[in-house]
């Protein structure tokens, strides 16, 4: 199964989206939205920016383990991971998000 991207609101009435592997593994998550248009904006982005390897800081959480952002081309982060074990997991992580990103269906959960 290929990856999705899931439009929803938080407890906040606040527009986010979530990018799920074909395993249904959450792979990257967005901020907050007020308006729904941004959040399927912020979505393009990921798709157009997720195949470019210079788009992903990888660093750490504070408690140490390895964890990305996703940056669209001016420099504002378009999503976030979740934390991982190790690097390798980070880095396995990120392949993931560049193979399903720019293809994944568009799951509106907010109807």
């Amino acid at each position: 199964m290929a990856g999705k991207f899931e439009l929803y609101k938080d407890k906040a009435g606040e527009f986010r989206f979530r990018l799920k592997a074909g395993n249904g593994e959450i792979i990257l998550a967005s901020e907050g939205y007020k308006q729904r248009a941004s959040a399927e904006n912020g979505i393009e982005s990921v798709r157009k920016n997720a195949p470019v390897d210079e788009r992903y800081e990888r660093k750490d959480t504070s408690s140490g383990k390895p964890m990305f952002n996703l940056k669209a081309t001016n420099g504002q982060v378009i999503g976030t991971s979740e934390s991982y074990s190790s690097a390798a997991a980070r880095d396995n992580g990120i392949e993931s998000v560049k193979k399903n990103a720019p293809e994944a269906a568009l799951v509106d959960l907010t109807a």
